[in-house]
């Protein structure tokens, strides 16, 4: 097993991109190994590392199907939904609350101005 080349960081040669720089391209990894890696120096803790993949072995982004469509909106549903009341909240419900803000407030009135 050979050792993943580091570059610093914005130093990285042509070829080379992350994820995220991958799907701005409408690309993916594809299961390819990690090729390459840069580091960002920080005074304090370790390095920031960003994992780096060739792009001439990267694939399309695979299309999103009608069934793959609904359940996104399934799930994104499911997040809008207040479990105790069972409405929609119109918003995500907080994780730190886990309901909605009427059920979770229920003594506070919201006046009308």
């Amino acid at each position: 097993m050979s050792a993943l080349p580091v570059y610093p960081w914005r130093l990285a040669p042509d070829g080379y991109a992350t994820r995220r720089q991958l799907r701005a391209q409408g690309l993916r990894p594809g299961g390819q190994d990690v090729a390459a890696q840069l580091e960002r120096p920080r005074r304090r803790r370790g390095p920031l590392v960003a994992y780096l993949y060739r792009i001439d072995r990267a694939k399309p982004v695979r299309p999103m199907t009608p069934a793959r469509w609904a359940a996104l909106g399934r799930a994104n549903a499911a997040r809008r939904t207040c479990p105790a009341c069972r409405r929609d909240a119109g918003y995500v419900i907080p994780a730190a609350l886990g309901t909605c803000v009427p059920c979770a407030y229920p003594d506070t009135q919201t006046s009308g101005v």
